[in-house]
C-alpha cells in the first residue's frame, strides 16, 4: 500500500468566484489534519475536488497511490464524509438511511452501525430530518464507520455543536485512528477546536495553502 493516504499535486481550479492555487501536500495515515482560514478561503472547494466525481480541477489526487479522477466511484467506497451539506433523507429513520445509502458501498458493516448508533445514544427510529445538529453528526460518522472509511473528511462538523457534542466526535475519532488505518481531514475557521484536536495543520488563505505544521 502507498505510504500516503491521500496526496495533492499541483491541483489548480477556476469557478466565477473562486480559484484554487497550485495545491500540493501529502497525508499520511493515523494523524488528524486540519486546514484552517476564513470562510471564502477554499477550503470547502478543495474538499468538493475530492468528493465530486467530474473532475473540476487541474493536477493530480491520489488516494493510497491511485488517481481518484480514473477511478472515483470505487475508491469513494473508503472515503466518508461528515457535514451539514452531507446527503441522507430527512423523511427516513436513521436505520432506514443506511438500508438504502449502504447498496452504494461494499464493505458496509450494518451490525458495526448498529452498535455505534447505540455506543452514540442514537436510536435507529429515530428520524434524520427531527434529529438536532449534533445528532446528524453522530449519525455520519456512525454511518463512514460502517462502511469501513481509511479517509475521513470533515467539513465544519462541529460548527454550531455544544462542547459534550464536540468532546464525544472527537473521543469516536481517536479510537478510530487507535483502531483502524484512518486519515482524518478537517477544515474549520476554529482554531482553538484545531489546537485541541489536530496533529497537523495547515493555513489557507485566498485559495493558497501553506505547509503542514505539527501541532505541538
Amino acid at each position: 500500500m502507498n505510504a500516503y493516504c491521500l496526496e495533492f499535486e499541483h491541483v489548480s481550479g477556476n469557478s466565477k468566484k473562486f480559484h484554487l492555487q497550485d495545491v500540493s501536500f501529502s497525508l499520511e495515515p493515523g494523524f488528524i489534519y486540519a486546514i484552517a482560514g476564513e470562510n471564502g478561503a477554499g477550503k470547502t472547494t478543495l474538499m468538493k475536488y475530492i468528493l465530486s466525481e467530474k473532475c473540476l480541477y487541474t493536477g493530480a489526487i491520489r488516494f493510497e497511490g491511485e488517481d481518484i479522477a480514473g477511478r472515483h466511484r470505487e475508491l469513494m467506497n473508503a472515503v466518508g464524509f461528515v457535514s451539514e451539506d452531507n446527503f441522507f433523507f430527512n423523511e427516513r429513520t436513521a436505520g432506514q438511511n443506511a438500508e438504502i445509502l449502504s447498496v452504494f458501498y461494499e464493505q458496509f458493516d450494518m451490525e458495526l452501525y448498529r452498535e455505534t448508533m447505540k455506543q452514540m445514544d442514537i436510536a435507529l427510529g429515530h428520524t434524520y430530518g427531527k434529529m438536532s445538529r449534533g445528532e446528524k453528526i453522530k449519525m455520519q460518522l456512525a454511518f463512514a464507520i460502517a462502511h469501513k472509511s481509511r479517509l475521513l473528511l470533515l467539513d465544519e462538523a462541529t460548527a454550531g455543536l455544544d462542547p459534550v457534542y464536540r468532546i464525544e466526535l472527537f473521543n469516536m475519532i481517536r479510537h478510530m485512528l487507535a483502531e483502524e488505518n484512518v486519515t482524518v481531514l478537517m477544515i474549520s475557521h476554529n482554531m482553538n477546536e484545531i489546537d485541541k484536536n489536530a496533529d497537523y495543520v495547515a493555513i489557507m488563505k485566498d485559495g493558497m495553502l501553506g505547509g503542514f505544521q505539527e501541532n505541538v
